[in-house]
């Protein structure tokens, strides 16, 4: 597995990775809200797939619930748990990140649903797309914790052509415009040790929070 040098690049039309866009004090706010989130209601679950299976990271969601493969503003498929409020200053840094990313201090976003992902020392996503939203916006993605291969490949199938990145602890990935239904997904972590999490007060594995425009009203 080939992977990138760690520099700000453009991984395909309006596909931008920035290393480095948090710092370590952002970071740390980060994992405490995602405590916060996680404490809240029945906290973080893996998924059940339609065939049964399940996922193996553990999610929390605010603003909709995502359910496989749809959004519900209530647990409708467990609990009937609502979603947790989208708070105003997760748009406010997801608008920083897109502006970042595409070096437009002017454009607009507006994201209200934001998935939070915990992966655990064994788990990885599947190459999948981001398709349940009705909104063309980008997908904002941010890693905190253990570093991670995260495979971005091409709008078509999950097959090659794919790129295969390191995303590390503050790293920022926007994916939109000709890219917004790209295929992507995480093999797997890479090796780490505890210290390497401990400045940002993370005590083991890796969150991702993705950010993400509904379309749904």
């Amino acid at each position: 597995m080939e992977l990138l040098p760690r520099d700000r690049r453009v991984l395909s039309p309006g596909a931008v990775h920035v290393p480095d866009w948090l710092d370590v004090a952002r970071q740390r706010e980060l994992v405490e809200a995602c405590r916060g989130w996680a404490s809240e209601g029945p906290g973080m679950r893996a998924a059940t797939l339609p065939n049964g299976g399940r996922m193996t990271v553990r999610m929390v969601c605010l603003g909709w619930h995502w359910i496989p493969y749809r959004y519900s503003r209530t647990r409708d498929d467990q609990d009937g748990s609502p979603a947790i409020p989208f708070p105003a200053w997760l748009g406010d840094l997801g608008r920083a990140a897109v502006r970042d990313a595409y070096g437009d201090p002017l454009l607009t976003y507006e994201p209200d649903v934001a998935l939070v992902n915990h992966y655990g020392d064994d788990a990885r996503m599947g190459l999948h797309r981001d398709a349940e939203e009705k909104a063309p916006d980008p997908v904002v993605s941010l890693s905190l914790g253990a570093p991670c291969v995260f495979r971005f490949g091409n709008t078509e199938s999950r097959g090659r052509p794919w790129t295969d990145v390191e995303l590390r602890s503050g790293d920022l990935i926007v994916f939109g415009g000709e890219s917004r239904r790209a295929y992507h997904g995480v093999p797997g972590l890479l090796p780490h040790t505890a210290a390497d999490l401990a400045d940002i007060g993370l005590g083991r594995g890796r969150l991702n929070i993705t950010l993400r425009v509904s379309g749904l009203g």
